[in-house]
């Protein structure tokens, strides 16, 4: 009975556990935020807001490049049927960008003016706030831009198909992989969505990788035969440069800003989206 009666009674206070459905219901609006945030898609209003909702989007990033990629694939499905695929390229291209806001490529263009121009880690984060485009920014906006369309153009276009929903997913979830590498570079105050300028949990970047894994299935359950056509060296080499690049700005951002910032993974999800192209569109023959 004293044993009984010196055991801590239970805290009237404690919060009751979300039940399963209160949990999907959460995780959808994450969903939801990640896509408002992405993309220009019509997402509804919600009745109340939490500005933490957008640092715990995060996780569902590669959701919405799913998403974006599946739907770029179909446009350029449909471009390859009616014009070439160079003309499919680039239709699919376009559509990316405006379904997207040019949000990813905004980035990856005041990153070059920025770690291109700037000498010092003030000047650089003074010329990645400039709304103003430079030589810097220009070539490696129009560069990004070729290579993509010139790459998509050269697969089969059950390939491209693949490449582009992959591609879209697989960049996200790089790019997002430097919130839980580096810190925050930038300055809080000047960045576009504070609730962002914090770390992603290893953990959550593991339940991120989750979506790839869905997207893995979706293209091997629709494209089985392209799936085996790439083959396992050019899918080795797709992931080996896309983890390069991403590498790359990881040690870069380091290096010149202290951490990541907005535009930085802006400027990583391109380099890996476009990593991933180049691998697919390599010719192994010595494999």
């Amino acid at each position: 009975m004293s044993q009984s009666l010196n055991q801590p009674k239970p805290s009237k206070n404690a919060p009751p556990r979300p039940t399963v459905g209160q949990l999907i219901k959460y995780e959808w609006r994450l969903l939801l935020v990640a896509m408002q945030f992405l993309t220009r898609l019509p997402i509804p209003s919600f009745s109340s807001y939490d500005p933490q909702w957008l640092h715990q989007s995060s996780r569902h990033f590669p959701a919405v490049g799913l998403l974006i990629g599946l739907l770029c694939a179909g446009v350029f499905w449909l471009g390859s049927v009616l014009f070439t695929p160079l003309v499919a390229a680039v239709i699919s291209t376009a559509f990316g960008i405006r379904l997207t806001g040019a949000f990813h490529e905004d980035g990856l263009a005041d990153s070059c003016d920025g770690l291109g121009g700037g000498l010092t880690r003030e000047r650089t984060l003074t010329i990645m706030k400039d709304s103003r485009l430079g030589t810097y920014g220009v070539l490696g906006l129009v560069s990004a831009l070729l290579l993509k369309v010139t790459l998509l153009a050269s697969m089969p276009p059950s390939v491209a198909i693949v490449a582009l929903i992959i591609g879209h997913t697989a960049s996200r979830l790089l790019c997002i992989s430097l919130l839980a590498l580096l810190p925050y570079g930038g300055e809080i105050e000047h960045a576009k969505a504070k609730p962002m300028a914090q770390q992603l949990t290893p953990l959550q970047g593991l339940l991120s990788s989750g979506w790839l894994l869905l997207a893995g299935v979706l293209v091997t359950l629709i494209f089985p035969y392209t799936v085996q056509q790439i083959g396992v060296g050019q899918w080795l080499l797709a992931l080996l440069l896309a983890l390069i690049a991403t590498d790359y700005m990881r040690r870069l951002l380091r290096r010149r800003l202290d951490g990541y910032t907005g535009d930085g993974l802006g400027a990583t999800q391109q380099l890996s989206e476009v990593a991933i192209y180049i691998g697919l569109a390599a010719s192994l023959p010595f494999i």
